[in-house]
């Protein structure tokens, strides 16, 4: 509160400008007391910043609600669209159909351009062509992606101004590579990696955040901005991933006849707990597909590798190394053969979280799974210990291993039978290498022999053109200090003798 004085004084100077100053106008409208500035709307500065903190609390909570309310605006108009139309599931042959549609409305829209039409006519078509709903440029918001920005919203919400902070940087980013979609994928990841960078170090350095809640935020704002970017980002046309994919598929249909035992894999699927994990290793990779943000494609990738591990212990009966691990893999990944494979990972080598790929169990896997494919890829007779003939055979579908094996045997034969046969057959090949190597030793002996008396030989002929003449033993010499002197003929040695100074 002002004093007396003060009071006269501020009359004093409001008299000489020929101004009226009520004394109720000098205090705060809030009637604290406190003089009140006109420039802070008559608060002072105590009360004028409790009423600006109020406002924008209140601003925050009113562009909270209105996300809300458009969010849920979006799911009831997808709602209502799907219902008219009938929910279908995105198979892989619509997958295809689609993008050929997308190609067919290109071509269509490139040959307008150079058809003889008036101004105004190609003015209206491409009008036309602008407002009819393409699928690569106005994207239907789909019930995953609403229930993704949903959760995203709400996750962000606990980090208070730094979670601000992301949905701003998110929706910027968004935003950005919406305008360089005509770039090629490579410079998009290098977007996606630099983002990534950006807000973690961004997190760390400026709003201080541990780095656990740091990982944990940038799973989400993977999670957010990778589910949105899906479409335009895996198995681009402008990449010949779907082409690798096609190839990579029928290599492994050409493979199908592979056995465990050709690749050394520790793993006997008669028992029916091995046979279960089998079942979901093979059903966990090829979920992978299913999947829109790389960090789950990853996770897809650690469960199935659990699952081998675990069946390989079961097996032997102790913890699986490395060495069995790889090959285990290989034989999942060509007894499930999962779809675009090679562009699942590209797109979690473009797109992952940098941090995931580098440490972790979730790394290792990936990067085992990259060695898988690529030997399939270089896979040949002599990693399958097989001779070129047999190989061949098999490749082209002449005879294969496993329709030998099952004529073998007819539908009534019991467990025991067919495992006391195979046990006879393997015995059999055991047999067979066993004599081959007996016959390869006794080769090489046959070789070693012949090798001996070639060069005993050659050191004879040596000897008798060239014979050596040895001469007799030359009698030693003695020692000048030794007392045996009578064939010397040496003066006798000198003897001191003593001066006297």
């Amino acid at each position: 509160p002002f004093s007396s004085s003060t009071r006269r004084k501020m009359n004093l100077k409001s008299e000489r400008r020929g101004i009226h100053v009520d004394q109720s106008e000098l205090l705060c409208k809030k009637g604290c007391g406190y003089y009140g500035n006109p420039a802070w709307q008559g608060f002072c500065s105590k009360c004028w910043r409790e009423e600006y903190h109020k406002a924008r609390q209140k601003q925050i909570q009113e562009d909270w609600e209105l996300a809300e309310r458009l969010q849920r605006e979006e799911e009831e108009a997808y709602a209502s669209s799907q219902s008219t139309q009938g929910a279908q599931s995105l198979t892989f042959s619509k997958f295809e159909e689609k993008k050929t549609n997308e190609k067919t409305r290109k071509v269509t829209t490139v040959k307008k351009f150079f058809t003889a039409s008036s101004r105004a006519g190609a003015k209206k078509a491409e009008i036309q062509e602008a407002k009819a709903p393409s699928p690569s440029i106005h994207r239907q918001a789909s019930i995953e992606t609403d229930r993704v920005s949903k959760e995203f919203i709400e996750f962000i919400r606990t980090y208070q101004k730094p979670g601000q902070d992301i949905y701003k940087q998110c929706k910027l980013f968004l935003d950005t590579m919406s305008h360089k979609r005509d770039l090629s994928i490579e410079e998009q990841s290098e977007c996606a990696q630099d983002f990534y960078q950006n807000v973690a170090d961004r997190l760390q350095t400026r709003w201080k955040v541990p780095p656990e809640k740091v990982e944990k935020a940038m799973d989400e704002v993977e999670k957010y901005i990778m589910t949105r970017q899906y479409k335009y980002v895996f198995c681009p046309e402008t990449t010949d991933d779907e082409k690798k994919d096609l190839a990579v598929q029928k290599r492994i249909r050409a493979l199908h006849w592979v056995t465990p035992q050709m690749l050394c894999v520790p793993v006997s699927e008669e028992i029916p707990e091995v046979s279960d994990m089998v079942v979901k290793a093979i059903t966990d990779i090829i979920e992978m597909d299913s999947k829109r943000v790389p960090r789950d494609k990853l996770a897809c990738i650690t469960k199935c590798s659990k699952h081998i591990f675990n069946a390989i212990k079961i097996t032997k009966n102790e913890p699986a190394s490395a060495d069995d691990f790889l090959p285990t893999l290989i034989y999942i990944v060509l007894k499930g053969n999962p779809p675009r494979l090679q562009s699942n990972i590209q797109y979690i080598t473009r797109f992952c979280n940098p941090s995931r790929l580098m440490t972790g169990e979730d790394g290792y896997y990936f990067t085992n799974l990259c060695c898988a494919v690529a030997f399939i890829e270089k896979l040949d007779a002599q990693s399958l210990n097989l001779s070129q003939e047999d190989f061949d055979r098999f490749m082209t579908g002449q005879t294969s291993p496993k329709k030998q094996e099952s004529d073998s045997f007819s539908p009534d034969v019991c467990l025991g039978v067919k495992q006391m046969c195979k046990s006879l057959d393997l015995l059999s090949q055991l047999n067979e290498r066993q004599e081959r190597i007996v016959s390869e030793a006794k080769k090489l002996e046959k070789d070693l022999i012949d090798w001996t008396d070639g060069i005993t030989k050659e050191v004879e002929d040596i000897v008798e053109k060239y014979p050596l003449e040895i001469k007799p033993k030359s009698q030693a010499l003695a020692a000048i200090d030794s007392e045996n002197v009578e064939n010397d003929k040496l003066p006798p040695p000198l003897q001191p003798q003593v001066y006297a100074g």
